[in-house]
């Protein structure tokens, strides 16, 4: 497992690097130019000698542009050597070289991998030059620091076809990824034919309806979904497409949670008698496999066919969000605690995952799963994948476990890219494609030989709203060349700029393949920031030149005759102000638009005892006091998230202050495990030491109030106000995520 980094220099004259910009993605981790160009001519000749898979893929890539012709290695003009066996254990199996000569292009890698990927960076290379039909003379020497670079498709809650799949793998492969993570089975559908258990697809692989909209409305479309799946002569055709792309396939196989499709067919495999049928919601559900003989053997059943399909070293099995309420009413269940002197139902999970290791060892494989497999410990040889934050990638490596890092607040492609009010319904969060490029996949908790244990990073793209391939498209691109960077090892947030331009010069070759990518890079961007910790401003910016910027404070639209950005505007009353991106007098760029709801903690100092989680924590506790109020569909940027936590906020008005009615907004979302406060607490102080407690209300009133809480706390006078709001706790049975800690959410706490 390599993870050397070569030390990034680019060896080149001022004066010719402003005549080349080259737009590679990722950025190799040495480039040294030279002068002169190879010239493309509408016929390159290629030497016999190439790897024939990977040359015939190079040749489909440009064909529309480039004819070829075959020749001996002396007439060639791109030629390749397979280098001799090294002992130098920092140069892996995707080490390449390609050098541009004037008249011939070579490249040498250890193996047709190394090849292959020679051959993304001189597509590139020919693809952004087309114009002037010369590549500049260069020498690079290139290999990833992650040997683990993915890409995760869910095709449970929505399908996509084989040839979309395809499509998928072509894209991880233009970007060097090169692990494909195919989410097979969940509640909403099982998508893999297996042949010794056919009412799976028969049963599994379809569902009365879909739901739609925002999860808060509770809407359905009334249409059947499915059956939906992929024959087992479909999955060969996969892996084969994948393998000629030197793209592992890593299939995921639900256990023991987010089983209902699976229990739809085969009910004798719950705690409960059942009926059961695939779900309708999104979300996470109390019915799981029950961990008894026949459920194991069903299971070691179905794992034998997928080990047969795949041929991956991990097999993935899930593991996580697996609510114990049928275990603790179980009495099998609570029997098997018993006889094998577990502690509780975690450690049931825990026995469960550690009897489908034993089994998957068994077969030469090993398993990898979502953080939660550590719960009771983790199985002896499991790697994890970190989703929940970082954590549980941290406590993989410290005991000598493999871990692949996807924490949801860099790593979630389901989570908003822009300005929510603007992108189309999204799952929830926001992960712009600068907050992905800065991702560093190895903690800093970790020493040096502890992070020898992170395998890579990946992304994951979970398809709750997302109805069909095309906004796949849209909401893996741009990120996934900000991941593509992370996981070579060559990404450098002080050069996020320099990046940005390339994505943009790539925006091309995607509007070649008819790809529809979010253009949320050139939307105007805007901050709220501090006015001198007495109100707001608002800091406009965007990836073009800030003097486009047109915007209005009437809530109108911008035109181009609006309104030029200059300085950060201020926010001192309610009102909504839109922009917009203007060149040459046209629009070029969605609309923006934020309302602002002023009050006298807008803008004050604001402290937290307890911090958000990474995932839904945007701007910090001063999201609390920036003036927006979130939209309750929308858990984008506005809101801060707290699993397990109360919030308690301290505000600093800087001098006592008069005030009669403090407000502040909860969320209810069930299903993801957001529930309503349980109550809250309203105290004032002087010094910040002796708080005195003026208002308290409970559940009921939260609950009327459907989390849109207005308090009369009569007339006040002080310099501190401090709010408890004390989250629901464990969530009840009968809810999703029975057992686990419930989510609070929490936005703007205001005060007048």
């Amino acid at each position: 497992m390599i993870r050397y980094l070569f030390l990034f220099s680019v060896l080149l004259s001022n004066a010719f690097f402003s005549q080349t910009q080259l737009n590679l993605i990722p950025y190799p981790q040495t480039l040294q130019l030279n002068a002169g160009n190879f010239t493309i001519s509408d016929i390159l000749i290629l030497s016999n000698e190439l790897p024939k898979e990977e040359t015939d893929y190079f040749k489909k890539k440009l064909d529309a542009n480039i004819k070829f012709q075959h020749s001996g290695k002396s007439d060639a003009q791109l030629v390749y050597s397979q280098l001799p066996k090294s002992n130098n254990s920092q140069q892996n199996n995707e080490f390449y070289t390609l050098e541009v000569l004037p008249k011939q292009i070579l490249i040498k890698s250890y193996t047709k991998q190394g090849y292959f990927l020679a051959l993304q960076t001189l597509i590139q290379l020919i693809e952004s030059n087309q114009n002037n039909k010369k590549i500049p003379c260069l020498k690079i020497e290139d290999q990833p620091k992650f040997a683990w670079r993915g890409m995760h498709l869910d095709v449970c809650r929505h399908f996509f076809t084989v040839n979309e799949v395809k499509q998928y793998i072509d894209y991880l492969a233009m970007y060097k990824l090169n692990t494909f993570h195919w989410h097979l089975t969940d509640d909403q559908g099982w998508r893999i034919e297996i042949k010794k258990y056919p009412k799976l697809t028969e049963i599994g692989s379809k569902r009365k309806e879909s739901m739609i909209g925002a999860y808060v409305d509770n809407t359905f479309d009334g249409k059947p979904y499915g059956p939906y799946f992929y024959t087992q002569e479909q999955i060969k055709e996969v892996v084969k497409y994948a393998t000629e792309r030197h793209i592992t396939v890593v299939p995921e196989i639900e256990m023991p949670g987010h089983a209902l499709a699976a229990l739809s067919a085969y009910p004798e495999l719950a705690c409960t008698k059942g009926p059961f049928e695939s779900a309708t919601k999104w979300g996470v559900f109390d019915d799981v496999f029950c961990p008894k003989e026949e459920t194991f053997t069903f299971l070691e059943n179905v794992l034998d066919e997928v080990m047969s399909l795949f041929p991956s070293q991990y097999i993935h099995i899930g593991g996580d969000e697996c609510p114990k309420t049928r275990w603790k009413e179980c009495a099998h269940c609570q029997e098997l605690i018993k006889k094998n002197n577990l502690k509780d139902e975690h450690g049931l999970q825990s026995y469960f995952i550690h009897r489908i290791e034993k089994y998957v060892n068994s077969k030469g494989r090993k398993i990898i799963g979502w953080d939660e497999i550590l719960e009771g410990g983790l199985a002896p040889n499991a790697a994890v994948m970190s989703w929940t934050g970082v954590n549980g990638g941290i406590e993989a490596a410290k005991s000598k476990h493999f871990a692949v890092m996807t924490p949801g607040s860099f790593c979630y492609f389901d989570h908003y890219q822009g300005d929510p009010q603007s992108e189309p319904n999204a799952f929830g969060g926001f992960t712009p494609l600068d907050k992905v490029y800065s991702y560093n996949p190895i903690p800093s908790e970790l020493n040096a030989e502890e992070a020898k244990y992170i395998l890579g990073v990946q992304a994951n793209l979970w398809t709750e709203y997302i109805l069909d391939f095309k906004q796949v498209q849209y909401m893996i691109f741009p990120r996934l060349m900000a991941l593509s960077e992370v996981g070579w090892g060559t990404s450098d947030q002080k050069k996020y700029k320099e990046f940005e331009g390339r994505v943009i010069n790539q925006f091309k070759v995607l509007d070649k393949m008819n790809v529809n990518y979010a253009k949320s890079i050139y939307n105007v961007l805007g901050k709220v920031i501090s006015n001198n910790s007495n109100g707001i401003a608002y800091e406009l910016s965007t990836s073009q030149n800030s003097s486009g910027i047109k915007y209005t404070l009437d809530g109108t639209d911008p035109t181009a005759t609006s309104q030029t950005y200059q300085n950060p505007i201020p926010v001192s009353k309610s009102m909504t102000i839109k922009s917009a991106y203007f060149e040459n007098g046209q629009i070029k760029s969605a609309v923006s638009s934020q309302q602002f709801t002023i009050s006298k903690t807008t803008g004050k100092t604001i402290t937290l005892e307890e911090q958000p989680s990474e995932n839904y924590s945007f701007g910090g506790a001063f999201t609390l006091i920036d003036g927006i109020i979130g939209n309750q569909k929308q858990l984008g940027k506005t809101w801060l998230g707290f699993q397990g936590k109360d919030v308690v906020a301290t505000i600093d008005f800087g001098d006592k202050t008069p005030f009669s009615e403090v407000s502040f907004n909860t969320l209810e979302n069930k299903g993801s495990w957001i529930h309503l406060a349980k109550s809250a607490q309203i105290f004032v102080s002087d010094d910040n030491k002796n708080f005195k407690l003026i208002k308290e209300i409970g559940k009921d009133e939260i609950q009327n109030s459907k989390g849109k809480i207005k308090l009369n706390v009569g007339n006040q006078n002080s310099k501190y106000i401090k709010i408890k709001i004390e989250n629901a706790g464990i969530i009840p049975a009968g809810n999703p995520g029975a057992d686990s800690k419930a989510w609070l959410f929490v936005d703007e706490i205001g005060a007048n």
